[in-house]
Order: structure tokens, then sequence, then C-alpha cells
């Protein structure tokens, strides 16, 4: 039996040599190594065999079996390698895409915006989304107990403070950043606050829960409603097209004196009137004015020396006048079939 074992050695040796590609390989492998081989076969006739003998031969056999998948498993790696180096590559095949994320039509506005005020000169600027009480109302005239309070349907978080006041709330608004940015830069500046807002909204069609804005400041000496007019009608032409015209109305903010809100030339109808805007020929898609001095006086500022503009465009609401999505509730879905359309 020893001289049966190293038969199958010199003969699986001698016929490795000749083997010149995978196939042949294989062949040699399922003939000596498998578990049905030639190998496998003898080794398993060592249990009739007597103790000692079994000893002998099996330290043999395993010997032999480790040399020849060794010396086997070496070829096969040459005869990979060599295959890999002469495989032919067509390069004028076209290559496989991959596939990319799609970028939510929320961000697409927002990265808009961000490019059309940083060539204006604004600084982006961000904020806490979980914000105090006193940066979310009262930094921003809206003391407690204002009605204004009321309309915001806050989330506030169980913190209290010294008082027992609920002190903490996920922000409503994107207008606290305002304060935080006139105590940390002080003026003159010109800044804007894209960002996520919260607000116990029942949610429907066209309503959510989560919203986004887009906020604006200019901080500096003789600052005046001309100034406002005129940034939101060059604002206006750049995002709805060079025929954009803007109306002003009054509206009550109260963080601002005098407050408006801005409409712009329906771009859907060109003015006309359609379904969208209700056949106005106006959407209401800014609102804006000039900071009130409380406001002002809470960002560390003197308001007999400086005046200032603020102004926010809610992002999500032009996202959906821009891609005519009928149900705000799409954006937070996470529906790929969705976003793939952007």
């Amino acid at each position: 039996m020893k001289n049966k074992f190293q038969k199958i050695r010199a003969e699986f040796l001698e016929k490795l040599k000749t083997v010149s590609d995978v196939g042949g390989l294989r062949e040699l492998e399922l003939q000596y190594l498998s578990r049905k081989g030639e190998l496998s076969s003898l080794m398993h006739e060592l249990k009739d065999l007597s103790v000692d003998m079994k000893k002998e031969l099996g330290a043999l056999a395993n010997n032999i079996k480790n040399e020849l998948e060794t010396t086997f498993n070496e070829v096969k790696d040459q005869l990979d390698k060599l295959s890999v180096k002469n495989a032919l590559v067509d390069i004028t095949v076209p290559g496989v895409e991959p596939v990319h994320g799609h970028l939510n039509p929320i961000t697409i506005i927002q990265r808009e915006m961000e490019d059309i005020f940083s060539s204006l000169g604004f600084t982006i600027f961000d904020g806490p989304e979980l914000e105090s009480d006193y940066f979310n109302f009262t930094a921003l005239n809206i003391p407690p107990f204002h009605p204004a309070r009321d309309m915001q349907d806050t989330f506030y978080v169980d913190s209290k403070n010294q008082d027992g006041d609920l002190d903490l709330v996920m922000r409503t608004h994107t207008s606290p950043v305002q304060i935080r940015a006139m105590r940390k830069l002080g003026a003159p500046l010109k800044v804007v606050v894209p960002g996520r807002c919260f607000r116990n909204e029942a949610t429907d069609a066209r309503h959510e829960h989560t919203f986004y804005q887009f906020e604006g400041l200019v901080v500096g000496e003789n600052i005046n409603f001309a100034n406002l007019k005129s940034l939101l009608e060059l604002v206006g032409k750049k995002l709805f097209g060079p025929n954009t015209k803007l109306r002003m109305r009054p509206k009550f903010y109260p963080f601002v004196e005098p407050g408006n809100n801005g409409e712009y030339t329906c771009f859907l109808c060109n003015g006309q009137g359609c379904r969208v805007c209700k056949n106005t020929g106006w959407l209401e898609i800014v609102g804006g004015g000039l900071v009130h001095p409380d406001v002002l006086r809470a960002g560390g500022l003197d308001p007999e020396k400086y005046s200032g503009l603020a102004f926010g465009f809610g992002l999500t609401r032009l996202a959906m006048l821009k891609y005519g999505v009928t149900d705000v509730r799409l954006f937070n879905s996470g529906d790929l079939k969705f976003l793939e359309q952007f």
C-alpha cells in the first residue's frame, strides 16, 4: 500500500506539470483530491490494516495529501494570475453606470437659494433645532402669553427652568438664529439661515409637522424699506425669471415693524390667473419687514444706530410650486419612486 501512495503522488505531480488551463486543473483535482478521488479512496482502505500499519501509513498519507494540495494551490494561483493578465479588455464596450442617490427637492431648492444669496454677499448661518424658549419667542418680541405663541402650536420638551416653566422647544421658525447671528457677528451683517422647523400640525396634503424655511437678515446703518423691496425684487427675478414682479401687502409679524407679505407674479401662468394662484395671478412666497427695535436690542445692538431688514421663504412651499408636488408629506416619506424623479 505504501507503493500505491507513492505511485499516486508521482502521477499527480507529473500530470500537474502538463496542465495549462483552469479546466485541466479542475479535472486533475476531481481525479485525485476530491472526496471520491484516488487518494481519498486509498486512505479509506487504511481502516482494515493493523494498528501499527495504520499509524505508519496514515502519517505517510497525510504528508502526501498536504504536499499535493499545497503544490496544486500554487499552480492554481499562477494560472489565475496568468488568466487575468491575458484577458482581453474591449475598451469600446460601454461601461455600467453606477447607481447614484437623488437629492430631495427641498435640498435642491435650498442650494439654489444659497447660491443666489452667496452671490449677493450673504453668509450662510445655522443654529440649533432644539431651542430655548427665550430665543424662539421672547427675544423675537413674542413675550409670554403673546397670542402669536398660540398660532405656532409648539412642541415643548419636558425641561423646566427655575420658575417651573417649560424652557426648551423644537424651534417653530428659523428666526431665533437672527438673535444668535447679531450676538456673534455684530453689525453690519448679511446672513441667510436655511433650516428645519417643527410645529404641532394636523398633517394633511398641505400641512406637515416638519418643514423647511429660508430666512435672511441684513443689519447696518440707514437700512430702510426700499432696501427690502429692491432685494426681494432681485431675488424674485433670479428665482422665477426676469419678468417677475413683486407686490407687497401689509401683514403683522411680532419681530418686524412694519411687516409685509411679498407676492410674486405666478410663474406658472405669467400672472394671467390659474388654479395654483387661485386665479389672482400672484403667489404668496415671502414674508418680511424691518427688524423691530426690541429684536435689535435682544441681539445686543443699538436700535438708535442700527436698523435692519428680515425676510423668510418657505423652502417646502417653493419646492411644491416649482415641481408641482401636491402633497407636502411626500418630501419626508423616503419614497424612492418619488425622489428618483429629481
